[in-house]
C-alpha cells in the first residue's frame, strides 16, 4: 500500500510541477527591425533560455538570453518576463546608415529584455512583445535602445 501512495503522491506532485509552466519549448518567428528565428526553453517553472538568430543591416546576429517569467494581470496565459544575455554580430557597413562604407563590423555585447507574452489555451501558440535593449563592448561600440521586437512561436508542452 505505501508504494502505490508513494506512487500516487509522484504523479500529483509532477502534475502540479507540470502546470506551473505553459510549455516546455516554443519555436517561432521574431520580427521588428532585426528580423529571425526565436527559441525558448524552460530550464525550470520559472526560468528560460532564449535564443535568437536574426538579420539587420546585411548581416546577422546570434543572442542568447536567461529569462525570468511572472504572472501578469492576473488572467490565464499572460506572463511577464525579464532578463539578460549576450549577443555576437556581424554587419556590413555599407547597408547601415550608422556606419562607415566599406567596413564590416563584428561586434560582441551585452542584452537586457523585458517582455510580455500571452500563451493560447486553445491551441499550441504563444506570442509575445518585448524591448530588447544591448550595448556593443567589441566592434562598433554603443548603446542601441532599438531592439524591441514581437514574436509567434509554436509551442512543445
Amino acid at each position: 500500500m505505501k508504494k502505490y501512495s508513494l506512487v500516487i503522491f509522484a504523479i500529483v506532485l509532477a502534475s502540479f510541477t507540470m502546470n506551473a509552466q505553459q510549455y516546455k519549448t516554443g519555436l517561432g518567428l521574431r520580427g521588428g527591425l532585426a528580423n529571425g528565428i526565436t527559441v525558448k526553453h524552460f530550464i525550470g517553472e520559472k526560468a528560460a533560455l532564449e535564443g535568437i538568430v536574426s538579420s539587420r543591416w546585411a548581416g546577422f546576429g546570434v543572442t542568447g538570453l536567461y529569462e525570468m517569467h511572472y504572472p501578469a494581470f492576473d488572467t490565464q496565459g499572460f506572463y511577464w518576463y525579464w532578463g539578460g544575455g549576450g549577443h555576437l554580430g556581424v554587419w556590413n557597413g555599407n547597408d547601415a546608415a550608422w556606419a562607415d562604407d566599406d567596413q564590416s563590423y563584428t561586434v560582441i555585447g551585452a542584452d537586457g529584455i523585458l517582455g510580455l507574452e500571452y500563451n493560447f489555451s486553445e491551441v499550441p501558440l504563444n506570442i509575445s512583445l518585448d524591448w530588447k535593449p544591448a550595448i556593443n563592448f567589441v566592434g562598433h561600440s554603443g548603446f542601441w535602445f532599438d531592439g524591441g521586437g514581437l514574436s509567434i512561436r509554436y509551442l512543445f508542452r
